[in-house]
């Protein structure tokens, strides 16, 4: 995809800012032609890494004990949740619910099946399930908070959109990130079966990337 008509694009949807008291999304909005997403295997999950960042700072709670528990304090997690604290995290319903609003997960690898057991359905049906820690904490933490889900919506609805940035950051960062979307839906997707991209502001028009 020809990086002027992204950067076109993406200043388009930038222009329409609006008078808004928060710093608004860019999202990614990508429409499929072809695709049964009747059937379980052609629907998209994907984690994506974008590298320029989301453009606002992501807190990350870890799930850890012991060494790498304390590791993860060090290396900058928003809050680190030991084995017997999940339990009560699951019991305290508004706690729980603003971090799931405002937090990406990751886990020790042990501790993956008592946080299924205890938070599954809230988190995996927010799409927050935490990823399993594997290599450094700090990298684990990073990437984190880099990363975005692409989902497809539902078994019918021919559409996926991520956010890609926000307002703040420079069109050169965006569309890095941009392409970074783009490129991995491919890796799923045909092009012939990519329909159409838009890119949009949260309360934003949508515009098509030629």
């Amino acid at each position: 995809m020809d990086r002027k008509k992204i950067t076109e694009s993406i200043n388009t949807a930038l222009a329409d800012k609006g008078k808004r008291k928060f710093t608004q999304s860019l999202e990614f909005i990508i429409n499929f032609r072809g695709i049964d997403f009747a059937k379980a295997e052609n629907r998209l999950n994907l984690d994506i890494l974008l590298p320029k960042g989301k453009g606002k700072e992501q807190k990350v709670v870890v799930f850890a004990d012991s060494q790498i528990a304390f590791d993860a304090k060090n290396a900058g997690a928003a809050e680190v949740i030991d084995n017997s604290g999940i339990a009560k995290l699951a019991a305290d319903k508004g706690r729980l619910a603003l971090l799931v609003k405002s937090s990406e997960f990751i886990a020790q690898p042990n501790l993956m099946i008592n946080v299924g057991k205890s938070l599954g359905q809230v988190l995996g049906s927010r799409g927050k399930l935490p990823r399993p820690i594997t290599g450094s904490v700090k990298d684990a933490i990073e990437q984190a908070k880099r990363r975005v889900r692409l989902v497809s919506k539902g078994k019918y609805l021919p559409v996926a959109q991520c956010l890609i940035g926000s307002e703040a950051m420079a069109v050169d960062d965006l569309v890095e990130n941009f392409t970074a979307a783009y490129e991995k839906v491919k890796g799923k997707v045909i092009e012939p079966n990519i329909k159409s991209i838009y890119v949009k502001l949260s309360m934003g028009k949508p515009v098509k990337v030629a």
